[in-house]
Parts: structure tokens; sequence; C-alpha cells
């Protein structure tokens, strides 16, 4: 079973950027659409982007211009560029495919922005 490693979460400024990364144990080409979900504390886990195999890329509103999502399936890897952060961008991260699958999460990183 394929299993995902997210990384890059940090304590950064409001204004800051991060990189994020979600590697895969397995094959990801398989996958047509991969996506960034994120949690807050007390709310639901929502999806923020989603980028497929043929690259297209989807966000909502609240990061559209701010974030950026691309996948290298050589690397087994999708990323999430973040710049521009705001406080309301504090939440865990994670990813998995899109739509997501019960059971296909990683551990999720965390992403704290200051005010």
């Amino acid at each position: 079973q394929v299993q995902l490693v997210e990384s890059g979460g940090d304590l950064v400024q409001a204004g800051g950027s991060l990189r994020l990364s979600c590697t895969a144990s397995g094959s990801i080409v398989v996958i047509n659409a991969m996506g960034w979900y994120r949690q807050a504390p007390g709310k639901q886990r929502d999806v923020v982007a989603v980028v497929t195999n043929g690259g297209t890329t989807n966000y909502v509103d609240s990061v559209k211009g701010r974030f950026t999502i691309s996948r290298d399936n050589a690397k087994n890897t999708v990323y999430l560029q973040m710049n521009s952060l705001r406080p309301e961008d504090t939440a865990v991260y994670y990813c998995s495919s899109y739509p997501s699958r019960i059971g296909f999460w990683g551990q999720g990183t965390q992403v704290t922005v200051s005010s």
C-alpha cells in the first residue's frame, strides 16, 4: 500500500513563504488528481489545491494567486508553494488523491503563520 509523507511545515511570519512536499512510497502516476488539504483546529479537513497528471490545477478562492501546486511523478512527489502567507492559513496540511480515499493520508505537516 502506498504511503504518503508530508514535510516542509514551519512557523513563519505573515507575508512569508513555505514549500510543502508530499512524497509517496510508490508511484503516483496512476493517480490522475492529487490534492493538498488543510485542517485548522476545530474545523473539517478541506481541499485547497488540486493538480492532475496533465498539469491542470485548481485552487480554492482563498489561496488563488498565493499558492501553487505542482507534481513530479518521477519523484512521486507533490509540492505546494505557499507565498504571502496569512494567519488564517494556519493548519495541518495533508496530501491525498482527489477525491480523497479513506486511509490514504500522511501524518500531515503543521503550518503556523504568526501575525
